[in-house]
């Protein structure tokens, strides 16, 4: 069992190290074994003292997943979802993204994909993109208009 001022310490150790939301840390609680009655005015503390700020925490999310790990809107929100944050703030920070630099995030990651990738005929080439890119957690939208810029440069 971990008392309040070491739950407290380690969670404002780990809040300063990277950002977190407010179900991960509840589940570091609940890792720790804190009391229940504790966990609550941990969690309390690190909102008012801004140690987590959930909006904060959605768009550096938003931000890293999309430029780092190349994951589209679908994805993100997903994952983002299954973090218990507020559709709202997931809505606007997905927002946020550029649609011209997701589309050409999209066209590069499908370009260099079909350099790699052998294919069949047009139809299957078509087809393995697509999965590539929803798989990625791309809109089947932005895939479309991906592929067909794609086609009309190797034309």
């Amino acid at each position: 069992m971990t008392t309040y001022g070491q739950a407290l310490s380690k969670a404002m150790a780990l809040c300063s190290k990277s950002e977190k939301c407010i179900s991960e840390i509840r589940q570091k609680l609940y890792d720790w074994d804190v009391e229940p009655a504790d966990k609550q005015k941990i969690i309390d503390y690190l909102v008012r003292e801004r140690f987590i700020d959930e909006n904060r925490y959605v768009s550096y999310y938003v931000r890293d997943k999309f430029k780092f790990n190349q994951w589209g809107k679908v994805k993100i929100g997903f994952m983002l979802k299954g973090k218990q944050l507020p559709p709202e703030l997931i809505a606007e920070a997905l927002n946020s993204i550029d649609e011209k630099d997701y589309i050409e995030q999209l066209e590069r990651m499908l370009t260099e994909k079909a350099s790699k990738t052998k294919f069949a005929d047009a139809y299957d080439r078509k087809a393995k993109l697509m999965r590539f890119a929803q798989s990625r957690g791309f809109e089947y939208e932005a895939i479309e208009i991906a592929i067909k810029k794609c086609d009309s440069r190797t034309l």
